[in-house]
C-alpha cells in the first residue's frame, strides 16, 4: 500500500507524524506526506526524515470566491440540518469583520437555512466541489498525484478549507479517500465536514452512529471504528518519567499531592484566569488538604499572556505552556506541537492526581489514567461571558452530555465546591472510578495503543 497522508494543522501533526505511526506505515509501502510544517523547522520532527517517508509541504491559496460562499453556506446548511445545541448558538453568533465577510456570510446564512435538508446538502456539496475545482491548487495537486500514484489518501482532520483541493484532485484520478474524524465533539458541535471522503475513520460506536445520524448519505460500510491515535503515547512506558524527575522538571515537590489545570482557548473559556485563582485561594484558606501544588498548562494555541497576573498574584502557581511552535501566531492550523510535547504529556497525566478544566477533551485523557477530574461550572464575570451561565452552556452540549448523565467528572458550581471535589479526590481517589470507566468505554472504541494499527488495517481494506 503506498498512503498519501495529508496532514493540514497541528492536530494532525500530533496524531500522525510520528515515528512509531511511520515506522509500521512504511512497512507497507512509501508514504508521502502533505504537511503545514515551515522548511526552517522540517528538522524538529524526525518523523519526516524515515526511510520510506517523502515529505510535500501543503500548498493552499485563497480559493474561488464562489466556492468561499458555497463552503459557508454547506456550514450553516449543516448547522441548521443538524440543528444541536452548539449549532444553534453557533449560528447566533454575530458576523465580524470587515464589509466582505459581513455580506458573504449574511448571504450564506440565508443559502444555509434554505438548503437544511438532505436533498439541499447534496446539492450544494456538488456546486461547491464544481466552484472549488478551479483552484489552481487542484491541478497542483493532480499533477503531484499523477506523480505520486498513491493507493489511498488519508487525511487527518475533515474540516480545515486547505483539504479541499488534494482530496478534489484524488477524486479525479480515481484514488481512494479517507478521513480522520479527529476529536469527540466535531460531529456536533462543528460545520459541515469540508470535502467529500469515499471513507470515515472514527473513535467508537458512538461516533459512528453520530456520523451516520448527521451525514445521512454516508453508508455504513464506509465508517471504520479505529480508536484515535493521540491517546496511544498513554501506553508506552519507554516515554515515561519518574514522579522525581516529572517534579524535577516542572519545579513541584513530589511528596505533595499535584492538581493540573487545563486551561482552555482565549475564546471558548475566557475566565480561565480567574478560575485557576479561584482554585488556588481554596487552597490558600486550608480547604483543600494535603497543601496540594497547581500546574496551571494552558491550551496549545494561548500564547499564555492572559495568566501573567496570576501568576505574578499567586507565585506558588506552577506553569508548562504546551512545547507547540506558534507559526503563525493566532492561526489554530498554524500552531505545530513539537514530539516532546507528547512526551510531557503522557507524565503529566500520569503524575497529576486531579485534574481541572472547563468541558475539555482533557477529561478523557485523565479517565484514560483513572485520575479524578473536576469541572468548573460556575462563571466569574456578571453578567456572564456567553448568552447564559456556564452550566446551561457547554454542559448541555451534545458531546459532554455522556460525562455528566455517567457522572464522570465532578461540577463545581460555586468556588467552594471546586475546593470541597478537589479536596475529596484527592482524600479518595477511587471516588466516581466505575463512571470514569464507562466513558472511556464510550468515547474510545478500541483499546489504548492499537489504534495506529486499526487506521494502517483498514486503510490496507480501502487500498484494496
Amino acid at each position: 500500500m503506498s498512503l498519501l497522508l495529508l496532514i493540514p494543522d497541528g492536530v494532525g501533526v500530533r496524531n500522525f507524524l510520528r515515528e512509531d505511526f511511520l515506522r509500521r506505515a512504511v512497512r507497507t509501502g512509501p508514504v508521502d506526506v502533505l504537511h503545514p510544517i515551515p522548511s526552517a523547522v522540517t528538522d524538529r520532527y524526525p518523523a519526516l526524515a524515515l526511510a520510506g517517508v517523502r515529505a510535500h509541504e501543503l500548498r493552499e491559496g485563497p480559493g474561488p470566491r464562489l466556492a468561499a460562499l458555497l463552503r459557508a453556506s454547506l456550514a450553516y446548511a449543516q448547522m441548521y440540518w443538524a440543528d444541536t445545541q452548539s449549532m444553534r448558538f453557533a449560528r447566533r453568533v454575530p458576523v465580524r469583520g470587515g464589509l466582505r465577510a459581513r455580506a458573504l456570510y449574511g448571504a450564506a446564512r440565508v443559502i444555509g437555512a434554505g438548503a437544511a435538508w438532505p436533498g439541499g446538502l447534496r446539492a450544494l456539496d456538488r456546486w461547491h466541489c464544481a466552484a472549488a475545482a478551479a483552484a489552481p491548487e487542484v491541478a497542483h495537486y493532480q499533477r503531484l498525484l499523477e506523480t505520486l500514484r498513491p493507493r489511498v489518501l488519508f487525511c487527518s482532520h475533515q474540516r480545515p478549507v486547505g483539504i479541499v483541493p488534494p482530496v478534489l484532485a484524488a477524486r479525479t484520478l480515481g484514488i481512494p479517500t479517507a478521513t480522520f474524524i479527529f476529536s469527540w465533539d466535531n460531529l456536533t458541535s462543528k460545520g459541515r465536514i469540508a470535502a467529500p471522503f469515499d471513507h470515515y475513520l472514527v473513535w467508537s460506536e458512538h461516533m459512528r452512529g453520530e456520523l451516520l445520524r448527521y451525514y445521512p448519505d454516508v453508508r455504513p460500510a464506509q465508517v471504520h471504528v479505529v480508536g484515535t491515535p493521540q491517546f496511544d503515547p498513554y501506553v508506552d512506558d519507554t516515554l515515561l518519567w519518574s514522579r522525581e524527575e516529572f517534579c524535577a522538571r516542572i519545579g513541584a515537590d513530589p511528596a505533595r499531592p499535584l492538581v493540573c489545570y487545563s486551561g482552555g482557548d482565549a475564546g471558548t473559556t475566557p475566565e480561565d484566569a480567574a478560575h485557576v485563582a479561584a482554585l488556588l485561594e481554596q487552597i490558600r484558606a486550608g480547604r483543600v488538604r494535603g497543601r496540594p501544588q497547581v500546574l496551571l498548562r494552558p491550551s496549545p494555541v494561548d500564547p499564555g499572556a492572559r495568566f501573567d497576573e496570576v501568576r505574578a498574584r499567586y507565585p506558588e502557581l506552577l506553569y508548562a505552556r504546551p512545547q507547540w511552535l506558534h507559526t503563525q501566531p493566532g492561526n489554530w492550523a498554524r500552531v505545530l506541537p513539537l514530539p516532546e510535547d507528547t512526551v510531557f504529556l503522557a507524565n503529566l497525566t500520569r503524575h497529576a492526581d486531579v485534574n481541572v478544566n472547563l468541558a475539555s477533551t482533557m477529561t478523557i485523557d485523565f479517565a484514560l489514567r483513572d485520575k479524578p477530574v473536576v469541572n468548573v461550572a460556575f462563571d466569574v464575570a456578571d453578567p456572564p461571558p456567553f448568552p447564559r451561565p456556564l452550566w446551561e452552556y457547554y454542559y448541555r452540549f451534545e458531546h459532554y452530555r455522556p460525562v455528566v448523565e455517567l457522572g464522570a467528572a465532578r461540577f463545581a458550581h460555586t468556588p467552594d465546591e471546586l475546593g470541597a471535589y478537589v479536596d475529596a479526590y484527592l482524600r479518595d481517589p477511587s471516588l466516581d472510578r466505575d463512571a470514569r470507566r464507562r466513558l472511556v468505554e464510550l468515547e474510545v472504541g478500541a483499546p489504548v495503543g492499537t489504534a495506529g494499527t486499526r487506521i494502517l488495517e483498514a486503510l490496507g481494506r480501502i487500498a484494496a
